[in-house]
């Protein structure tokens, strides 16, 4: 069945679809002989896909690791700068996955990575709602921070939807709190404390959808139990 090119090569475990199309659009993907054109459809059963002169096999066995991310680490597969990154901490997983959404580089917890293309789309599509639930410490005005924060809508012009905010310790100056959000815009937990005075200490994601952190290590991952994939699946 013909399916569009970057599809094909994200369902090879070889590069996410964005990637894809860069790579197409650089010239580095053939159909039978041909440059292919961004937008063009093949058959992996009939035609000849190659990508830099290599055959671009079928899907790859579909892999779903769960990592806790470290601090000093960048949630990208390569990076211009030269910094850690996540996949330094799976090369021994023995397929190549990718990120499903984002930890900034100080940030650390649960961080699914895969290389099932469609599941990846529908966690980080905006559709989808889910929750992420992080523990963050804070320090600077805490004294009623839980109503500022749990009534932020917008964020230097960008609307947000309503966090659910809860303390888990509180002192005179500091706080750790769980905060759940349903979306994941670029540092929007830091964001939101920055527009009510606080300073993040450390921010920590212990859930996301149906999978928790629980007690593994900073810096190692696990593969998913059938049953995490199971419900993965089976609510999306």
């Amino acid at each position: 069945m013909e399916e569009r090119l970057q599809k094909l090569l994200s369902a090879a475990g070889l590069c996410s679809r964005r990637t894809a199309e860069s790579y197409i659009m650089a010239g580095r993907v053939t159909v039978n002989g041909a440059t292919a054109e961004l937008g063009q459809r093949a058959d992996p059963e009939k035609d000849d896909i190659r990508l830099d002169g290599k055959p671009v096999s079928g899907p790859a066995e579909a892999v779903y690791l769960l990592l806790n991310k470290p601090r000093g680490y960048v949630t990208t597969l390569s990076d211009e700068e030269g910094r850690k990154t996540v996949a330094d901490l799976v090369r021994d997983c023995g397929a190549r996955v990718y990120p499903v959404g984002r930890l900034d580089l100080d940030s650390e917890g649960l961080l699914l990575m895969t290389n099932d293309g469609a599941l990846m789309q529908r966690l980080i599509h905006p559709s989808g709602e889910i929750d992420k639930v992080y523990q963050v410490s804070v320090y600077g005005p805490v004294q009623g921070c839980v109503a500022r924060l749990g009534s932020l809508t917008d964020l230097e012009g960008e609307a947000i939807r309503p966090a659910q905010v809860d303390v888990l310790r509180q002192t005179q100056q500091t706080a750790e709190l769980s905060i759940t959000i349903h979306e994941g815009k670029n540092r929007q937990i830091r964001r939101m404390c920055a527009a009510c005075g606080l300073t993040v200490k450390r921010l920590r994601r212990v859930k996301e959808h149906t999978l928790e952190l629980g007690d593994l290590p900073a810096g190692k991952w696990r593969y998913l139990t059938p049953e995490e994939i199971c419900a993965l699946k089976k609510i999306l």
